[in-house]
């Protein structure tokens, strides 16, 4: 598995925080203890997954709506330079992960990337998010 690969599986998920009062921490503790749940975690990514299968038809009617791509976009230095040989921009609507591969350089970023909207995670070099910092949105 190349090293682009390993690093893209691992951010296939994303830590988030999240504040609970005491009851509700305790119920699910509770529920946890009873065996519905291996674990706290196993409860709040099964309670997210309810919520958004209960929104599906939303979500896909508003990433059609928004042109969005839905899932992963890789954009890799080869990709950039054939919209920059064919005199195009690229408008990155993206839910899920935009990544952009570590060898494109700021130049060619600047010169193919209009702008960049991702719902989710981008995936890009330090250097190339602070160059596209006014682009992304």
């Amino acid at each position: 598995m190349a090293k682009q690969e390993i690093k893209l599986k691992t951010a296939e998920s994303e830590k988030i925080t999240i504040n609970l009062g005491p009851i509700d921490l305790g119920q699910i503790d509770l529920l946890v203890q009873e065996g519905f749940y291996s674990n706290r975690t196993d409860l709040i990514r099964t309670a997210i997954r309810n919520q958004l299968n209960q929104h599906a038809e939303v979500v896909k009617q508003t990433v059609a709506r928004k042109s969005l791509v839905l899932g992963m976009q890789h954009y890799s230095r080869a990709d950039l330079e054939a919209i920059q040989a064919a005199g195009q921009r690229l408008q990155i609507q993206v839910l899920g992960l935009a990544s952009i591969a570590s060898d494109v350089s700021v130049e060619l970023a600047l010169a193919t990337i209009e702008s960049i909207f991702v719902l989710g995670s981008l995936h890009a070099s330090t250097v190339l998010k602070t160059a596209l910092a006014t682009r992304i949105h």
